[in-house]
């Protein structure tokens, strides 16, 4: 019992104080718990006491019985989330620790493959004898395929090293030196096999920054987004391959004849229906890597955060990111490259300039079109949105 001041009970111990028999004028006759002899067993009398309710009538003042005390409540108050339990609606971390990205281990392997491909293709194309006094636009043109693999796979490896770490900060400085690592081991592959000279310098600065930088995207608290966008990146790359080959016959199939303006023209739509392509199985690759992530995440850990649409935008527009990101590693580690390339003669400047608008026109494209198709495809798994029952009013305190 809360004792009021000035009342008869003000100095009385705050105990509550059990309800005795009634003597024969009415006056109940109390005794209280703490005044009782020690080791005396309680009246027999005496009725039952009451269980503590939770909580007591406001401004409720009983005389002669002391208010209960308030129990404590196993329930979390309404509107507030239990501590170490993320809201379902953020969806990207639990407990404050970044996420687990499920296959990084194959998606490393598959992008130190990819790197190794295009590391070997472009020293091929550069020490073969046909190459001759075009050994540097032929650097200048296979550069951007191995910055873009070289992101990759600092990404995907340091995602394999650190998936199992908990600590956001140490998972980042973790992430950071395992792309250190990657770009090192490849800058020192390319110095040992290509020919000693400048451009090879280039080639070898360039591709050890990109996997730095690709290790410090491992790093973000979004793993799983991260591993959607490599996935993405590297099914677009192996696509963009693969399409090579059919490079001529779409040319015809485009009206490309014996004048230049033809070829050019069909040129254009040639590239602008690889661009599409490319961003459509882009967006494909990084949606079903995200669902899949997550049902595999449900058998491992019975349970899954979802994912809302803002992070399937950025995986589904992540391949056509990466591909700008490229070009501006390009232009400012491989800057010495492409000038000299631009040097060798007036058609070498303008084949240059016009691969350099190519390249960033490709990205745009592989952009918008990967994230719409990631949207398109996630919306429409979406069901009808379920309406949430009201909350009973709070009582009053």
């Amino acid at each position: 019992m809360s004792n009021q001041p000035g009342s008869s009970t003000a100095a009385e111990t705050d105990q509550p104080e059990a309800v005795g028999p009634t003597t024969g004028d009415g006056a109940a006759v109390e005794t209280s718990a703490v005044d009782a002899p020690s080791g005396e067993a309680p009246s027999a009398e005496a009725p039952a006491a009451e269980a503590p309710s939770g909580r007591a009538p406001s401004g409720e003042a009983t005389s002669g019985k002391a208010r209960p005390r308030k129990a404590p409540s196993d329930e979390a108050p309404s509107g507030e989330v239990a501590a170490g339990h993320a809201h379902p609606d953020e969806g990207t971390v639990t407990d404050g620790r970044p996420e687990f990205a499920p296959g990084a281990l194959v998606l490393a392997l598959l992008s130190l493959g990819w790197l190794a491909a295009m590391l070997w293709s472009t020293r091929e194309a550069i020490h073969s004898t046909a190459a001759g006094v075009t050994a540097i636009s032929l650097s200048a043109y296979a550069l951007p395929g191995v910055i873009t693999a070289a992101l990759v796979t600092g990404a995907t490896v340091a995602l394999a090293a650190t998936n199992r770490l908990g600590r956001a900060t140490l998972r980042f400085l973790a992430a950071v030196g395992t792309g250190l690592a990657v770009g090192l081991l490849a800058a020192v592959a390319i110095n040992l096999t290509y020919a000693d000279n400048a451009t090879t310098n280039t080639i070898a600065g360039t591709t050890a920054a990109a996997a730095i930088i690709g290790g410090a995207m491992a790093g973000a608290r979004q793993a799983r987004v991260v591993g959607a966008i490599t996935a993405a990146t590297l099914t677009a790359q192996i696509f963009v391959v693969l399409f090579s080959r059919a490079r001529d016959p779409l040319s015809d199939l485009f009206g490309a004849g014996e004048t230049q303006q033809s070829v050019l023209d069909a040129a254009k739509w040639v590239s602008r229906t690889e661009s599409l392509l490319a961003g459509l199985l882009a967006g494909l690759a990084a949606y079903l890597y995200l669902t899949w992530s997550r049902r595999r995440a449900e058998r491992r850990d019975g349970v899954a955060s979802p994912l809302r649409w803002p992070a399937y935008m950025v995986a589904g527009a992540g391949a056509g990111l990466l591909l700008l990101l490229t070009e501006v590693i390009i232009r400012i580690g491989g800057r010495g490259l492409l000038d000299l390339a631009a040097a060798l003669s007036e058609a070498d400047e303008v084949a240059q300039t016009a691969l350099g608008t190519s390249r960033v026109d490709n990205g745009i494209w592989v952009l918008f079109v990967g994230a719409l198709t990631t949207l398109i495809v996630f919306g429409r798994t979406l069901g009808p949105r379920p309406v949430e029952d009201e909350t009973d009013e709070s009582t009053a305190s």
